[in-house]
């Protein structure tokens, strides 16, 4: 592999600074022979997706290739490290290969019958399965278990729960034991407090966080990814639910304190990540809209960028662009602080040390 060199502004640092690569790691020593192929920018840890389903179409578990596809647009948009939040397939092939973005695996959903989106979840039959198949998952993922933890119960009309708190503490306590962290959908009020008593690491969407368990997540250290780009579907959702009027009302409601929720979150000290739900509902290739949602609901263009970047590269494995972590970079010719467009136009994406946009 051909040693490259690289100068420009390192972010978060914010210091003009080379960089050289060799055998698809960075080195802060100088490389001989090594070929410049950016100079003069703005340098920044590969884009982070942290909630993004390789593997799921509009109409459901799609195949290998078509799941490859989907890893090519993110990574041609600069999102060089997925945490792939729940995947219908086995996607571990695409994991051998250089060319796509480092994908973490959280294995399969689990839920419950009729309670989560039809063919995509591990459905168990009682609640008390519910630590036995995060096991399993756990030991098939890697380092992420996730968890349906409310979908609507057409007996009620309305979003509810769908575990007890006694099962949920075993299941996340079984899961850390195998070195696992877990997360879990939330769209509702609800089910958050038992979710964050029985210890949970993540949680996605966040829309029905009060006051209360804002300030819960805050002292617990437990993460949101909020996926804002997502929730914009929530009245679409309300509007195909006439059956359910509660459900409908509840959704909308939902919706319309949506950025406020967030925003509430970020100023209590809650670690957000930028995740956009990819797959499904939401193309792949849109990290870039979610961290401009993030900027909108109070978050600075650096904070938002760090939890689409540098901040989001620590949480899920720990590196950047320290000497020795892998060469993942993301060059710009404009400061994507001073305007986000320039992340959406990137000159130069470095995936493992070769150029690939």
């Amino acid at each position: 592999m051909t040693a490259l060199h690289l100068r420009g502004v390192v972010l978060p640092a914010d210091e003009q600074r080379d960089l050289w690569i060799s055998d698809g790691r960075i080195s802060h020593e100088p490389v001989p022979d090594a070929e410049t192929v950016f100079d003069g920018g703005y340098l920044l840890p590969g884009l982070v997706d942290a909630h993004c389903h390789v593997g799921i179409g509009p109409q459901g578990p799609v195949d290998l290739a078509e799941a490859a596809v989907q890893a090519e647009t993110d990574r041609d948009a600069g999102t060089l490290l997925i945490r792939d939040c729940g995947a219908p397939i086995d996607t571990r092939p695409l994991q051998e290969r250089d060319d796509l973005p480092r994908i973490l695996r959280a294995g399969r959903h689990l839920g419950r019958p009729k309670r989560y989106i039809r063919y995509l979840s591990d459905e168990l039959e009682h609640e008390e399965l519910l630590p036995g198949a995060v096991a399993e998952q756990a030991d098939y993922g890697d380092g992420w278990v996730k968890l349906v933890g409310d979908w609507i119960d057409r007996s009620t009309g309305d979003l509810a729960p769908l575990w007890s708190r006694d099962v949920l503490a075993e299941a996340i306590s079984t899961a850390h034991e195998k070195g696992a962290r877990v997360t879990a959908h939330v769209f509702g009020e609800e089910a958050l407090p038992d979710l964050l008593a029985a210890g949970i690491d993540c949680i996605e969407h966040g829309t029905g966080l009060t006051d209360g368990t804002v300030r819960t997540m805050a002292a617990q250290g437990t993460a949101l990814v909020p996926t804002l780009i997502n929730i914009e579907n929530f009245p679409g959702f309300a509007a195909e639910a006439s059956k359910y009027p509660d459900y409908a009302a509840h959704m909308t409601a939902l919706y319309e304190r949506g950025d406020r929720t967030v925003a509430e979150a970020v100023e209590a000290g809650v670690p957000v990540y930028a995740g956009t739900d990819a797959g499904g509902g939401i193309a792949h290739g849109r990290l870039v809209d979610e961290i401009a949602a993030l900027q909108r609901v109070g978050m600075s263009a650096h904070a938002a960028i760090g939890a689409g970047s540098w901040n989001a590269r620590e949480w899920l494995v720990g590196d950047g662009l320290a000497h020795g972590a892998s060469a993942d970079l993301v060059c710009c010719t404009a400061d994507p602080r001073r305007d986000l467009g320039a992340l959406r136009h990137p000159e130069r994406i470095l995936l493992r040390g070769r150029v690939v946009a």
